[in-house]
């Protein structure tokens, strides 16, 4: 401590209360509190506006775990940080360091940036006892400093739009990559949220008819110190450090109210927010990372730990897991969700490997703590949860395992729509179940299609311009020597790989994304289109840009004012309005193909292109790639069993690589109308119930 620093005198300092667990101002002083079960003494640490520290304030009381005193001198703006005190004793699973500054689990806004340096660790690094030395050196200098807020905010008419499932459209972005390069964005707001909020980015959004902006993590993170060494950053922010803080990039103005304007911004042209969040591990890393804040304030009680208690469960990959059994880290997690909810008016989280959040120990259990908690609680229970289902660790994936109330990632959406549409055989009749909505996986405890959450992109992997331009990943720029990244992808060049002038290579690519975005929007469940898609924006064919805070990563929007590009972003304008008028496409009951116990109504029927129906052998002929869906509006969509009155569809699916005559003869519909088709050659009505359809395409009829 400098030799500015005095201590507080007694009179200062009071009691206080043990919840609520952070910083909290009263309009008279600040009350803080921090959980830690094993700590022994914790020192409340204030600094000045220029974040030197000039006092240190020992809590006064431990009440039930949580150390808390009050400072009625205290005003918003301060910051402060903590020096938690116990035992350093890795092989009991402890790591107290009274030397680190330490971030408060549930500081409301955090200010500065992480510069690295070995004084971040607990440890000293290098020497011959490794983790098991004790580093005597202050960390302050180096770390962000925790802000008191003053959490009054005038929201005004605020409300959430509360769009339903059934009509819930997501848009997958990141605050940087959608904003960065937005001519219309003032230099000064790009990569914040204030350019969220800008009218041309929110026009445009509400042009292409999403309903909801799903954002990469916003959650206080860390930049690695390997790829800062590299000269690169933690651009998708999967490496959280704060669960209540917004992170300061995003912040223009330093202030978490900007985050809000943003939020009612949306809210006001009827766009929901949902966050996607990180409460399966923290950037503290394994035993040989650095101490910022739970490392220190109780590494026992808020990781999951090995047999041997100096070393961390690894169900993330990323070197620790968080203790979601352990009552104090549930509780964060919770404190955290509804404080997103009550305080910043979000509408729903994404959950980042969420199976570990629902990890036992004795594995994943659907009626584990954390799900449980979450379904029962007034605030949580009203907003959209969607799970990441899977992790690493043994029995991570869990597609389809969730709780009521949840829905899931499909990821076997996404590989057979791309398995089908690069011309794979042995996938039209798993695709005849994605296209329904995944019954198989999601039909069970009263779930509904929206459950699934389709996508064909997503921030991890190809884009779909690169998805039908790229054989292979080239993941060079994120100096891995192309090394990271899946090599799964079922993308097809199409003949070249990377960008050409070939005219014939330029059609078969477009039409190729014309067919994955088709499939996406008009099929049932809930889709999710990632950002800059709708234009084809492309990553180079690198499909792990965790790393590229750069022009890889952040759209173009110069490309996308171009003739090819606005007429990709109109096809999927036309599919969005397809689906908001036409609600056989989003249906919120599982189609069944039987008649219908009170009308004898078939809501779907499935045919062969010479018109007959589909019979088990041909769903198992794995060079079958050419599908007719009839949809009937009559079908009852409702459990009361009422007819529906609603225009019959039919969808005409041709995977071949050549074209394909459909007939219709044997439906009860008359289909007259053509909605929409992927192909750039027409198709051909050839009589009343006949129609050509071009090879690699599709085509959405209507009844009269």
């Amino acid at each position: 401590m400098s030799s500015r620093s005095r201590t507080l005198t007694r009179s200062r300092v009071r009691s206080g209360r043990p919840y609520p667990l952070g910083a909290h101002w009263d309009g008279l002083g600040v009350n803080f509190a921090l959980y830690s079960r094993h700590a022994t003494a914790v020192e409340l640490c204030l600094f000045d506006a220029r974040g030197r520290e000039c006092e240190r304030v020992a809590l006064p009381e431990y009440t039930d775990e949580v150390w808390h005193g009050y400072l009625p001198d205290a005003r918003p703006l301060q910051r402060y940080g903590y020096r938690v005190h116990g035992p350093y004793s890795p092989e009991d699973g402890h790591r107290f360091n009274p030397n680190k500054l330490l971030l408060d689990p549930y500081a409301r806004q955090i200010s500065g940036t992480l510069k690295w340096a070995p004084q971040l660790f607990g440890y000293v690094q290098g020497h011959r006892d490794a983790d098991r030395s004790f580093d005597r050196r202050d960390s302050s200098a180096y770390m962000p400093r925790c802000v008191v807020i003053d959490p009054a905010y005038t929201w005004g008419a605020d409300a959430p739009p509360r769009v339903a499932w059934e009509h819930t459209v997501i848009y997958e972005a990141h605050v940087r990559g959608l904003t960065m390069q937005h001519p219309l964005v003032p230099g000064c707001e790009r990569g914040t949220f204030a350019a969220l909020g800008n009218d041309a980015v929110v026009e445009h959004l509400c042009r292409l008819g999403v309903t909801t902006v799903e954002l990469l993590p916003v959650q206080a993170f860390v930049d690695d110190q390997h790829l800062l060494q590299k000269g690169l950053r933690n651009y998708w922010g999967y490496n959280s450090i704060g669960f209540f803080a917004p992170d300061p990039r995003y912040l223009g103005q330093d202030s978490v109210d900007e985050f809000k304007q943003m939020v009612a911004r949306l809210h006001h042209a009827g766009l929901e927010v949902v966050l996607d969040v990180v409460y399966n591990h923290t950037a503290e890393g394994n035993e040989l990372g650095p101490t910022l804040s739970f490392k220190g304030i109780d590494n026992a009680s808020y990781y999951r730990l090995a047999e041997n208690k100096r070393y961390y469960v690894n169900d993330t990959g990323t070197g620790n897991t968080l203790d979601l059994t352990n009552a104090g880290v549930l509780q964060l997690v919770m404190d955290s969700l509804r404080y997103w909810v009550s305080e910043m008016h979000v509408d729903g989280f994404r959950f980042d490997l969420a199976s570990i959040l629902a990890r036992e120990r004795l594995g994943f259990d659907p009626s584990g703590s954390f799900l449980d908690a979450v379904r029962q609680d007034p605030v949580l229970g009203q907003v959209k949860l969607i799970a990441e289902p899977w992790d690493i660790g043994q029995g991570g994936y869990q597609l389809g395992n969730f709780a009521p109330g949840w829905s899931e990632w499909n990821d076997r959406f996404r590989d057979t729509a791309r398995a089908l549409w690069r011309g794979d055989a042995n996938h039209l009749a798993d695709f005849a179940t994605r296209f329904t909505g995944s019954a198989d996986l999601f039909e069970h405890s009263g779930r509904r299609p929206s459950s699934s959450i389709n996508f064909i992109t997503a921030h991890d992997g190809f884009t779909l311009r690169d998805l039908v331009t790229y054989a292979s990943k080239h993941n060079e720029a994120n100096g891995e020597e192309n090394r990271d990244g899946s090599s799964h992808n079922l993308s097809s060049n199409h003949g070249i790989e990377g960008p050409t002038d070939d005219p014939a290579i330029i059609a078969a690519r477009l039409q190729h994304m014309r067919n994955l975005l088709a499939t996406l929007l008009l099929s049932q469940g809930t889709p999710m289109l990632l950002a800059g898609d709708e234009f084809g924006h492309s990553q180079q064919g690198n499909n792990n840009a965790y790393c590229q805070d750069n022009a890889l990563s952040w759209l173009d929007w110069e490309l996308a004012g171009g003739t090819e590009a606005q007429a990709l972003a109109g096809f999927v304008e036309r599919l969005l309005e397809l689906r908001r008028r036409h609600p056989l496409l989003r249906r919120n009951r599982f189609l069944r193909g039987q008649p219908d116990a009170h009308s004898q109504i078939i809501d779907v029927r499935w045919y062969r292109p010479d018109g007959r129906l589909m019979e088990q052998a041909d769903w198992h002929d794995g060079q079958r790639r050419s599908l007719a869906i009839v949809l009937d509006g009559r079908g009852p969509d409702n459990g009361l069993r009422e007819p529906g009155n609603h225009v019959s569809l039919a969808l005409l699916l041709n995977a071949a690589s050549v074209e394909e005559t459909f007939v219709l003869a044997e439906s009860a519909v008359q289909f007259d109308s053509l909605l929409l088709q992927t192909a750039s050659a027409p198709v051909q009505r050839l009589g009343d119930r006949r129609w050509r359809v071009p090879a690699s395409s599709l085509c959405l009829l209507a009844a009269a």
